[in-house]
């Protein structure tokens, strides 16, 4: 079968292996879609610290059964449509026992210690199952859509720990896909007042904010955005501000722009080489901010990305912009990089 695999650095390539056989505790899915995202792009760059060997690449997974190990978890049948968690969960640690699985100290993952998606078939290992991370696809949702289950999961963790209420102005960094799926769970889901959407890229913020509508977009080349977030709230700042991009200065500035009692989310990493900023701690004491981390999602965000996108209350089949067959997969990561599409899916 086809597959692309990860050898190093810059070294990625669309190879053919043999196809994977299933293990006693595995199912094997045959991928219908495997979608991207900027992490696909800094690993092919860069390598991962998780990836220590030669690796199918891909983490957003959609396919259907096509073979169930007989001691395998979860009751599955030829045939079932499912959606494959990312991060992988150990269910043992304290961190998993206090229901934060999305911070398991062990956590692994698809794509890095697990072969991924980029292929046309994958083996769903016995972890997954045992975290009950393997989810059966609603009849009304499509594949690709499914495959954005797992960003979208990712933004709803991020949101939920901001204690968002109904009306909150709402600003959001980063016009890519982890962006307008943010502006889509702020207003379907809780309900925001203005939304603002700001990147430093004219066109991938316009081509998002024909898709997702916000209030007001910012061209951060251009303006400066913490004036022009005061001006629009008569100097009083923003409720909520989540960072969905990896560039330092936007930290700062969510710190600048924030309202009093305003809620942060840091839901960017920054780059390994320059992972600080300066942060004006007065601010942070006299206004009392509430700044917060987000890391991944657990196995229960992807259910509720799957219920909302099933319900429609959160609709992701139009940011699907581009599909790519498997045989062009080569091409995703410009495409990506560029910010030419929304969300690009590949399919095998």
């Amino acid at each position: 079968m086809k597959a692309l695999r990860f050898y190093a650095p810059e070294d990625v390539r669309l190879v053919d292996v043999p196809e994977p056989e299933c293990g006693p505790a595995e199912v094997k899915i045959k991928v219908k879609n495997c979608s991207t995202c900027g992490t696909d792009v800094k690993i092919k760059k860069n390598g991962h610290v998780n990836i220590t060997g030669e690796t199918t690449m891909g983490h957003e997974v959609a396919g259907e059964v096509v073979e169930v190990g007989a001691d395998a978890l979860g009751g599955f049948v030829v045939g079932d449509r499912v959606q494959c968690i990312a991060a992988v969960p150990c269910g043992e640690c304290h961190e998993c026992r206090k229901g934060w699985m999305e911070v398991c100290q062990n956590q692994t993952s698809v794509g890095y210690q697990y072969d991924g998606g980029f292929a046309e078939y994958m083996i769903v290992p016995e972890q997954v199952l045992k975290v009950d991370g393997l989810n059966r696809i609603p009849d009304n949702v499509g594949f690709d859509e499914a495959s954005a289950a797992e960003p979208f999961a990712c933004a709803i963790n991020a949101q939920e720990q901001l204690g968002i209420e109904e009306g909150d102005f709402t600003v959001i960094f980063g016009a890519g896909p982890i962006g307008c799926m943010h502006v889509r769970i702020a207003r379907g889901v809780h309900k925001v007042g203005t939304v603002v959407l700001v990147d430093v890229n004219a066109e991938r913020l316009q081509m998002s904010a024909d898709a997702v509508s916000p209030d007001h977009t910012i061209d951060a080349s251009k303006v400066d955005v913490v004036e022009e977030i005061m001006r629009l709230t008569g100097g009083r700042g923003a409720d909520v501000v989540i960072t969905a991009t990896p560039a330092n200065v936007t930290q700062e500035q969510a710190v600048a722009m924030a309202a009093r009692q305003g809620r942060i989310s840091f839901f960017g990493g920054l780059p390994k080489t320059d992972p600080s900023i300066k942060l004006d701690s007065n601010l942070v004491h006299y206004r009392q901010l509430h700044i917060h981390g987000a890391n991944g999602s657990s196995p229960d965000h992807n259910k509720r990305a799957l219920e909302y996108i099933s319900t429609g209350q959160v609709p992701v089949k139009d940011l699907i912009t581009r599909h790519v067959p498997l045989a062009e997969v080569m091409s995703v990561f410009d495409i990506v990089a560029k910010g030419e599409a929304i969300k690009v899916t590949v399919e095998p």
